[in-house]
């Protein structure tokens, strides 16, 4: 061992707590030590965040989903109009139909009793199909779980090993050159994407299908590759630039230093500098989910896919009020979902409140 190095191992052997493994990053040492709730606090603690973030979202799903019916009502054109096509109806028929759709009441009421259709799986009928929101759903959303799903899954198997590269060789060529990869990813959008992969792989190779889902497991695959690419591009870019960052704190702060100077091999310390970096990484793969499901509207309309997004935008070109509500309150509620559930992930990914939980 180097005289520097002995040098670094006995100042942080001589701090406060830098011995004790059971501190700071877990496997090696930490000189820091976060205070955490006693034992016979913990569980009540716990369950006071669980609550507290629980009430938090659903007070802010109530007060989007009156945003979200205020909107339809206010927006241009009605439902009569829609309902009786290049015909205009009578005042009797005009009132029958507002008499049948609840539109004579007013609109507090109209709220309270579309929100309580929702919450019990009531979600009206589509006025262009004449077919329960319901079976819209379920012929769409398979699509798009698939198109979410292959996206952030080839965002993240590609984007974090990158990240972890480009920080374990910060400064030099090859970081610069993801560096440089990732700003275009970031700065691209994801229409531009498609569009480019479109006339690249589709028309000019002819290598993927240009539109449309397909028929079995690997026709699906075959015209999801170019959608979940164009999704994972833009994404990937953001977690690659965030585990960099994360990366090279961990490995820069004083833990990885002393476990150096006692010999640990580069490849255990990257494991355990990752680990301890987990938290921003994932938080932010979990919000990068969040972004996913709305960036898919986009996506599905330059594919033609028959997915959720595709019958977002359908619906709202033909002012198709009870699918636009639904979809629009679904897709919120699940974002919604996945925040909560990254925020609750703390306390299962923190060292500190993990190693109390073991207790």
């Amino acid at each position: 061992m180097s005289a520097g190095a002995t040098a670094v191992a006995s100042v942080l052997t001589a701090a406060p707590g830098a011995s004790d493994s059971g501190k700071g990053a877990p496997g090696i040492g930490s000189a820091e030590e976060v205070k955490v709730p006693r034992r016979g606090s913990l569980a009540g603690a716990v369950a006071r965040i669980i609550l507290l973030r629980t009430a938090g979202t659903a007070v802010m799903l109530v007060v989007i989903s009156v945003l979200i019916f205020l909107l339809t009502y206010l927006s241009p054109g009605n439902l009569i109009t829609n309902l009786t096509g290049l015909h205009p109806p009578t005042p009797a028929v005009a009132a029958a139909l507002r008499r049948e759709y609840g539109l004579n009441q007013p609109l507090v009421i109209q709220y309270l009793h579309w929100l309580n259709r929702f919450v019990h799986g009531n979600w009206g009928r589509s006025i262009r199909d004449q077919t329960s929101v319901s079976q819209l759903f379920a012929g769409r959303v398979g699509v798009t779980l698939a198109l979410v799903g292959l996206g952030f899954a080839m965002a993240v198997l590609a984007a974090v090993p990158l990240g972890v590269i480009a920080a374990r060789r910060a400064g030099g060529l090859v970081d610069s050159a993801i560096s440089v990869v990732s700003v275009v990813g970031l700065s691209a959008p994801a229409f531009a994407t498609g569009l480019l992969l479109l006339y690249v792989f589709a028309y000019l190779v002819s290598a993927f299908p240009p539109a449309g889902a397909g028929q079995g497991l690997f026709d699906d695959l075959d015209h999801l590759a170019l959608p979940a690419t164009t999704l994972a591009i833009g994404v990937g870019a953001y977690i690659v630039c965030l585990t960099r960052t994360a990366m090279r704190r961990e490995l820069d702060s004083d833990y990885v230093v002393f476990a150096r100077a006692r010999g640990v091999s580069e490849r255990r310390l990257t494991f355990v500098a990752l680990r301890n970096a987990a938290i921003p990484v994932l938080t932010m793969a979990g919000l990068v989910l969040s972004y996913l499901v709305g960036a898919t509207i986009l996506v599905e309309s330059t594919f033609s896919l028959p997915g959720l997004g595709l019958l977002l935008q359908e619906s709202v070109e033909f002012k198709d009020f009870a699918v636009v509500q639904f979809l629009a309150l679904f897709i919120a509620a699940v974002i919604a979902s996945i925040t909560l559930l990254v925020d609750l992930s703390y306390l299962v990914l923190s060292p500190e409140w993990r190693q109390r939980l073991r207790r």
